[in-house]
């Protein structure tokens, strides 16, 4: 057997480490001296502390690595795909931040300002048309996207609902400050005239710019409708919205995106 000491210096883990493991249940000593309550170790944990520090570099929380190491395998093998997963969307998001890194060292570089990035937005007023849509409004998190607007195309692909789709992919956000967890946020799809519809979106003066690139970067483009809103003696009339005119539904480059912003307005 090995004491705490030992065991914590072989596997290179703190005592404290070692002491809250056996707190939560993770992993307890095999041999407690109830006189004076000297922890001790078998080498046949040993592999099972690999895994644990294993799991942890592999992103896993406490609770879940827990839940592994009594599962059988094909569970376990769930729990490590669903992780890959993850950590690959991370991977993908870190890759858009230094790409937005470069191109801001770039912009710095050339202009020696470290806000003219935000110049990069051409905002002009524009009438809008009424348009019909078919639409779901819901408090959501931006990351529910997917699953409401998989109900609004479900609802296309049913024949007996004669929806024509006419238009791209919207989202209103109806909020007077934004929460991506909890926000009113209103998807809706644009339909031609001939088909079915739940509302009709009023033509009226907006405040419009184009965003290319990652969703990440959309509050750049909101920043610049927005100064030019007070810059131009404006002032906001409705909801702020998006038209998604190219996006990964496109199977295009992240950087070829394009999001269409759209603020109603009216002179202050």
């Amino acid at each position: 057997m090995l004491s705490i000491g030992q065991f914590s210096k072989t596997c290179m883990v703190t005592v404290k480490t070692l002491r809250h493991y056996d707190k939560i249940g993770l992993l307890s000593p095999e041999y407690v001296n109830e006189e004076n309550g000297y922890r001790f170790y078998t080498e046949e944990q040993i592999p099972v502390m690999i895994l644990i520090n294993k799991f942890k570099t592999y992103g896993f929380s406490l609770s879940d690595i827990k839940e592994i190491l009594v599962c059988n395998s094909e569970t376990a093998v769930k729990y490590l795909r669903k992780q890959l997963n993850s950590l690959h969307s991370e991977i993908e998001h870190k890759k858009e931040i230094e790409l937005e890194l470069m191109q801001h060292i770039v912009s710095l570089e050339r202009t020696r300002d470290v806000m003219a990035y935000q110049n990069n937005y051409e905002v002009r007023v524009e009438n809008t048309e009424d348009m019909k849509v078919i639409s779901n409004r819901q408090v959501m998190s931006v990351d529910d996207f997917g699953k409401y607007y998989g109900y609004l195309y479900k609802r296309c692909a049913d024949k007996s609902e004669n929806i024509i789709l006419n238009g791209k992919a919207m989202a209103f956000y109806h909020d007077t400050e934004f929460n991506p967890e909890t926000s009113d946020i209103e998807l809706a799809l644009g339909v031609a005239e001939n088909s079915k519809f739940d509302k009709i979106i009023k033509g009226s003066e907006c405040a419009v710019t184009i965003h290319y690139g990652p969703y990440s970067k959309l509050p750049e483009a909101y920043g610049a409708v927005t100064k030019w809103i007070k810059d131009n003696n404006y002032k906001i009339a409705n909801a702020p919205y998006e038209i998604y005119i190219k996006s990964q539904f496109d199977r295009i480059p992240v950087d070829e995106w394009e999001t269409k912003i759209v603020f109603p307005v009216e002179k202050a």
